[in-house]
């Protein structure tokens, strides 16, 4: 990015049950960009912001000040928290002022997570409208976010990833444990959420019956997976080279919600501890399956070793957490980048590639 000063607008918030997630990272890059010297400014995705005058929008300078309260503006985000279920009843999915900022920001950094947000349906719209934004395709982004579509293309694609099934709303009664072909230990999670919300690990048929109803609670469509005991790590994905390995080891449990956003109740080793085959044998099977789903710019990969060393791509994350503490920057400063220079990196590796199909 060398020393070009560039106007950001930071995406945040939205409507999706990971809202608050999103707006701490976007909270977090902004004031990441600020520091290296980028004019960058923080907007909610659906509630926006009215208080954006005729006269910003026909000023650069004014739009993208130099000076910026970042923490006024993410509290201001904050303040629409309670009126998000009544203001999903409008057909208008773009806050006040939102298209407007993005199309005169030189990038759009993407610190959203989860549905309307990570799915495509935004990627889709900046692509139709020219806005250069942060992250993977539409089409990518899409495949990624659905677990359904991610198992399929896995398997057509040789990648590594547990078996499971698909069970939609109504179904909850026609397949016992037992009967499902996976059996028990199993994983049930939602089809398309993420921060690990609405997933559970059944040892027992009371347990299973248990995860359905809550994982339906989120959603529809449903992934009842084959359980994998071992290890858990992630891996880093960046313009297409694999970063060092992040082992996962939550003190009780599994990585689920509780584990990933409380202080203290993970372990989180970078670089992990992992003979040099079994990680490259990682990191070969996490770029393959950011092949399959073609997914270009950066991502991270959930994965899990068996106790023979084998790796099981779970899922991919396009638009991964991004707070100094969070998988991918930890990944980064592995390798001696700090957290704004991987912010700065990111934006680099998006515009660089464009947003075509991988």
């Amino acid at each position: 990015m060398g020393e070009r000063v560039m106007n950001i607008a930071v995406l945040c918030g939205g409507t999706s049950s990971e809202r608050e997630i999103s707006i701490v990272s976007g909270t977090q890059v902004c004031l990441a960009l600020r520091a290296k010297g980028h004019r960058a400014i923080l907007i909610d995705v659906f509630a926006g912001d009215s208080r954006v005058t005729e006269r910003q929008l026909s000023s650069l300078e004014e739009l993208f000040p130099e000076s910026y309260d970042v923490e006024a503006a993410a509290a201001y985000a904050r303040s629409f928290d309670e009126k998000i279920p009544e203001m999903k009843k409008r057909k208008v999915f773009w806050g006040p002022n939102v298209l407007e900022v993005s199309k005169a920001a030189d990038c759009v950094f993407m610190a959203l997570h989860g549905q309307n947000g990570e799915d495509g349906k935004i990627q889709a719209s900046f692509e139709l409208l020219g806005i250069p934004y942060t992250g993977s395709s539409y089409l990518g982004s899409a495949l990624a976010m659905d677990k359904e579509l991610s198992k399929q293309m896995f398997r057509e694609n040789g990648v590594p990833t547990p078996a499971g099934i698909v069970l939609h709303r109504g179904q909850e009664e026609l397949l016992p444990a037992s009967e499902n072909g996976i059996g028990l230990p199993c994983v049930v999670k939602p089809s398309c959420g993420g921060s690990s919300l609405g997933v559970s690990i059944a040892s027992t048929e009371e347990e299973y019956q248990a995860a359905l109803k809550e994982a339906f609670s989120y959603e529809n469509t449903l992934i009842v997976e084959q359980y994998i005991s071992g290890r858990e790590f992630s891996v880093g994905v960046v313009d297409g080279v694999a970063y060092p390995i992040i082992e996962i080891a939550p003190i009780e449990g599994f990585y689920n919600y509780k584990n990933k956003y409380s202080a203290g109740s993970t372990v989180e080793t970078c670089p992990a501890d992992l003979p040099e085959d079994l990680s490259r044998k990682m990191q070969n099977a996490c770029l393959a399956a950011c092949k399959a789903l073609r997914l270009n710019s950066y991502c991270r990969i959930d994965v899990m070793m068996d106790k023979e060393g084998n790796p099981y791509c779970l899922e991919a994350n396009t638009l991964p957490g991004m707070t100094p503490t969070s998988l991918l920057p930890q990944e980064a400063a592995a390798l001696g980048m700090d957290f704004g220079t991987l912010c700065e990196k990111l934006i680099t590796v998006s515009l660089g590639e464009g947003q075509e199909e991988a």
